[in-house]
């Protein structure tokens, strides 16, 4: 009798799951609301999933050609998260307002919404490739950048900053399809990304060194994004682009820039604080930012799965308030919150255990391993916090309350932040090993500050 309990269960459990990757068109503001995050969660996390997989990947083949090239990628990757930043700002607003007109059942608004998003985006990233064109050695150096680096990775970083359509375009639609609930469509891109990345990577390295990491890159994502485009126009979800969508909607353009405005900042703010700590352990040599760089690929990769449980939150907190079901909108915040604590508390107790492992997979050169090794070790001491914070800061942001968590990431990161790291770093001597901590104290005071203005409400009387 158990024994067919428990295979029944599994049975379920597993038509679920194949649920969850063909999802299109679910409606999320009524039934299960443990069903409904695990329908947006499954293709969320494995949507993430694959987007840190990019990271280490590129990783993983660039360090066998040295600490140089390694820390080029790394310092690269402190600047494209400003790109990042301003994908993922944009990505917010269109999630946020295409969940909003989902929840209240109007598709053509929706629609109309993401169109607008695309629009801005286009601008936006040809101002950013004429940047990468004119100045990579400059972005570089003021980066901390070697000369030896600079040598070496103007190529890379030119190409990864002339071709930021890619990144930006792979956010944005991503980041539509979710407000519609369609998350099996954003996984899917993604994945398709990935694996073209996978292959060409090392063949492409093998032919032009670090330049050809950047060509893999960049090529992959163009083709998850021209996947993502026939689904936007050919696709079954309920968002359907047509040419009719993409004339100029002043008003629309307007709420999708309040949103995105404050939402990039918040992104940029935190990102940018990055860049400086980066800056910080630049100083300590190539091995040390090579160390430092493996080190917040492997915490990314571990990341990007309880980023994409916190998405889940971001649609349903959208979609419920555009319905007025205001109390299933909070119910299904802490239910996730709850549930990505969990997942990162078990990730903090593998990287505490197995660290030097993990590092040793990335790179065989000691001082490398070390400096990793015990970033991974310090860092995941707040882990537990960072999952039920970026859950709590999503959520605002999925109701179109961008301000707060900016102001939130503006005081942690600049006031309080950087700071700290320059003085355990420097005056404390602690090293390195002072960044480490001034990031886990940062991330646990985020928690703890979010989730006491979330209880506060303010959030559910946002009108976007």
């Amino acid at each position: 009798m158990s024994n067919v309990s428990v295979g029944g269960r599994l049975r379920a459990i597993f038509l679920l799951f194949k649920e969850s990757l063909n999802s299109e068109g679910k409606d999320f503001t009524k039934g299960s609301l443990r069903k409904a995050i695990f329908l947006l969660a499954v293709p969320m996390i494995l949507e993430m999933c694959m987007e840190s997989v990019f990271a280490v990947v590129d990783i993983f083949f660039v360090s066998k050609l040295g600490s140089a090239a390694a820390a080029t990628v790394g310092l690269t990757e402190s600047v494209l998260t400003i790109i990042y930043s301003l994908a993922i700002g944009l990505s917010m607003a269109a999630t946020a307002m295409v969940a909003r007109r989902v929840g209240e059942k109007d598709t053509k608004a929706a629609a109309e919404a993401g169109a607008q998003a695309l629009i801005i985006c286009l601008c936006i990233s040809v101002l950013i490739s004429i940047a990468g064109l004119l100045y990579a050695p400059e972005i570089l150096s003021l980066v901390g950048a070697s000369d030896e680096i600079i040598n070496i990775g103007s190529t890379y970083v030119t190409i990864m900053l002339t071709g930021n359509i890619v990144i930006m375009l792979l956010f944005l639609i991503n980041g539509i399809f979710r407000g519609a609930g369609d998350a099996a469509i954003a996984m899917k891109s993604l994945w398709l990304a990935n694996l073209c990345n996978i292959v060409l990577c090392p063949i492409l390295i093998h032919f032009y060194g670090l330049t050809g990491a950047a060509m893999a890159t960049t090529t992959g994502r163009g083709i998850g994004v021209l996947y993502q485009l026939y689904h936007l126009y050919k696709g079954k979800g309920l968002i359907q682009l047509g040419l009719s969508h993409f004339k100029p909607v002043f008003t629309v353009i307007k709420s999708i820039l309040n949103i995105a405005s404050t939402g990039t900042l918040q992104f940029l703010i935190a990102s940018a604080s990055w860049i400086f700590m980066a800056k910080i352990i630049a100083g300590y040599g190539s091995d040390a930012i090579a160390g430092y760089t493996i080190a917040i690929r492997l915490i990314i990769f571990f990341l990007m799965p309880a980023w994409g449980l916190s998405n889940a939150a971001a649609t349903l907190v959208g979609q419920n308030l555009g319905a007025k079901q205001i109390e299933r909108a909070e119910q299904s915040v802490w239910k996730t919150a709850k549930y990505n604590g969990i997942f990162m508390g078990i990730v903090s107790l593998l990287f505490i255990t197995a660290a030097p492992f993990f590092v040793g997979l990335m790179s065989n050169q000691p001082v490398v391993i070390e400096t990793g090794a015990r970033a991974l070790r310090i860092i995941s001491f707040g882990y537990l916090f960072y999952g039920v914070g970026m859950v709590m800061m999503n959520a605002f942001n999925g109701a179109g309350d961008s301000r707060t968590p900016t102001i939130i990431n503006f005081f942690w990161f600049w006031i309080f932040q950087i700071p700290v790291a320059y003085y355990l770093s420097g005056s404390a001597k602690w090293g390195t090993s002072g960044v480490f901590w001034a990031i886990v104290i940062t991330e646990t005071c985020i928690a703890i500050t979010s989730m006491i203005l979330f209880k506060k409400g303010r959030w559910k009387k946002v009108k976007i």
